[in-house]
């Protein structure tokens, strides 16, 4: 479960292309030339494109491992969802992730990995939180203070999780959801973003719609 209060980070485009380049930046300098890069789905599949495209490597391919639902859900298990389509016996792999956090994901990667016997595993994230057990081999930044990081490529997601969060069995307009969500979560996004969540989260029957005021499906208006 999610405490009812967290700190939320929200990156932006520009931050996240200045961390790949530093991360990548990172790589070339140990020299590493991996045979493969791996990303890890569903986090990882952009800063691995990006980051591939610093290092001139075209070999990248993915595996999907289940962790975190929207708006820092942890599962009660990882597993592996899609498995590696490829060979990687005796190859050098990088493997990329966006961040490590209870550092779970990677080591349920890693563990499926070297059962397939490559000659070398080496992991990278953009963010590593050093209250993660798992230290990856390469990192664009390390984190002293935990937070959720909500990445540009996942903000309408998490936003509907966090949105819905928010609801209860009281009613509240979009400018009580504003308000709650910049107070529980430090979140100060514009009031379009709030409103897309709260089209997807009436199209999925999640909460009802009264006039101005929204609450949970299910919950007999006030």
């Amino acid at each position: 479960m999610v405490p009812d209060t967290i700190t939320c980070e929200l990156m932006s485009w520009e931050d996240f292309a200045v961390l790949a380049r530093t991360l990548a930046l990172r790589i070339k300098q140990s020299r590493f030339r991996p045979d493969l890069v791996i990303a890890v789905g569903r986090g990882g599949y952009v800063p691995a494109r990006v980051v591939c495209d610093f290092l001139l490597h075209d070999m990248l391919t993915s595996i999907k491992v289940e962790h975190w639902g929207k708006a820092a859900e942890e599962k009660t298990s990882v597993n592996i969802r899609f498995p590696l389509a490829v060979d990687i016996r005796d190859k050098t792999v990088l493997v990329i992730d966006d961040v490590t956090d209870t550092g779970k994901t990677m080591d349920v990667a890693i563990s499926y990995l070297r059962s397939l016997n490559p000659r070398e595993i080496r992991t990278a994230v953009l963010q590593h939180k050093v209250s993660s057990p798992y230290r990856p081999d390469y990192f664009g930044r390390e984190e002293q203070e935990w937070r959720w990081i909500i990445y540009p490529w996942a903000v309408h997601e998490d936003m509907v999780g966090f949105v819905e969060k928010i609801l209860s069995s009281t009613p509240i307009d979009e400018k009580g959801i504003m308000t709650a969500l910049a107070e529980r979560y430090q979140l100060n996004v514009p009031l379009s973003d709030i409103r897309d969540a709260l089209e997807d989260l009436l199209d999925r029957e999640r909460i009802t719609q009264s006039g101005h005021l929204y609450r949970p499906a299910g919950n007999p208006a006030s």
